[in-house]
């Protein structure tokens, strides 16, 4: 007989949590995930009638940043996402359990909850010497990860480490680390990159899992689209910058003072794909940009094999865009005058270079609209 599981909103009434509340809550996590006004709806039905989602949550070659990360999340606060809305049965960081205890309720979990649970992944594991340069529970971690991946319902890879190898696999990678979806094959994988990815992100996607019991829609590269479909150059505050061709020459000059683009000190933004410049870090104060520093691309593949941080980015054209109405109004103006030029002495080439019975017949014809 299969475990029952009960709703987020069973649990939250249990803990005398007011329906108002209940739909305060679904009203702001709909905000967060996109979905508009209409969306508080669906999340609330999602949540009242769906069972919460089990999760097994295991660490590989990692800095634990991504945990890290997803416990400072503010909407929805990360308590919320955990103690209500999964049941995340095992996290070695975060839960009380360790040792026999911990593996015991591993091994339950998947047994109980056997192809209905999601299993998400921080860091990777390394392939080299039989997978022995990273140990788990007695065990090379390629072997359970593997293992716990053959009965899940999907995978999640946390961060850039599981989804794409980051430093673990930058060159000369001794010891063959890889991304997730180089060993597990078998199963849909949502990559959820970053070096830490976004609080908000993690919780998001989580959130969305819980609520329409599916994965959310993913670009090519298996990453969430309402989070990573647009570049963080897109929505920057210091794009008008970019445009204008105000650049930070050197680090603290007067374009720093001003607020001006950081392309030129190396910024990768006009080639990352993430939600930094729209729902930024520690509760939406800021993100690297906005506190001095260029995007270093920390979400996206090889980005430790790319050069310098502070290697300016090539093939990237800057608009160039009048810094005044008055420039952009000679410069409209020249390109009409040129115009004009260009026809008139497209014009005077033809009539050159026209047979003289063309030349006859366009101006005698009166039939013809070119006729004088």
């Amino acid at each position: 007989m299969s475990a029952q599981i009960e709703t987020f909103y069973e649990l939250i009434r249990r803990q005398g949590i007011t329906r108002r509340s209940f739909i305060k809550f679904c009203s702001l996590t709909a905000a967060g995930l996109g979905l508009g006004p209409a969306g508080a709806a669906s999340v609330a039905q999602a949540l009242e009638t769906k069972p919460r989602v089990p999760i097994i949550w295991m660490h590989g070659l990692e800095c634990t940043c991504c945990t890290e990360s997803f416990i400072r999340s503010a909407h929805p606060l990360a308590k919320d996402v955990v103690l209500s809305m999964i049941s995340l049965d095992y996290n070695d960081t975060i839960m009380a359990a360790a040792g026999h205890q911990a593996e015991a309720i591993l091994q339950e979990t998947r047994q109980m909850y056997k192809g209905r649970y999601i299993l998400a992944v921080e860091g990777n594991p390394p392939l080299n010497e039989d997978g022995m340069y990273c140990i788990d529970g007695g065990r090379p971690f390629v072997e359970r990860l593997t293992e716990m991946a053959s009965d899940a319902m999907a995978v999640v890879a946390w961060g850039t480490c599981a989804s794409w190898g980051c430093v673990q696999a930058a060159k000369p990678n001794p010891t063959h680390a890889v991304p997730i979806d180089k060993v597990i094959r078998n199963k849909p994988i949502v990559k959820v990159p970053g070096c830490p990815p976004i609080a908000e992100v993690m919780t998001g996607v989580i959130t969305y899992v819980t609520m329409f019991g599916r994965l959310p829609d993913l670009d090519r590269q298996g990453r969430p689209k309402m989070f990573y479909s647009q570049r963080i150059h897109d929505k920057c505050y210091r794009r008008p910058h970019f445009d204008a061709g105000q650049f930070v020459e050197e680090w603290d000059d007067d374009g720093a003072r001003k607020g001006f683009c950081l392309y030129k000190m190396g910024c990768k933004g006009p080639t990352t794909y993430n939600a930094c410049s729209t729902t930024r870090w520690n509760g939406g104060v800021s993100f690297p940009i906005q506190s001095g520093h260029g995007c270093i691309g920390c979400s996206e593949d090889a980005f430790w094999d790319k050069g310098s941080f502070y290697d300016r980015l090539t093939g990237i054209n800057a608009f160039g865009v009048e810094r005044n109405a008055d420039e952009i109004g000679l410069a409209a103006a020249g390109l009409v005058g040129a115009g004009i030029a260009v026809h008139a002495g497209i014009t005077a080439v033809r009539q050159l270079t026209a047979k003289p019975r063309d030349i006859k017949a366009t101006t005698s014809d009166p039939t013809n609209p070119n006729a004088g």
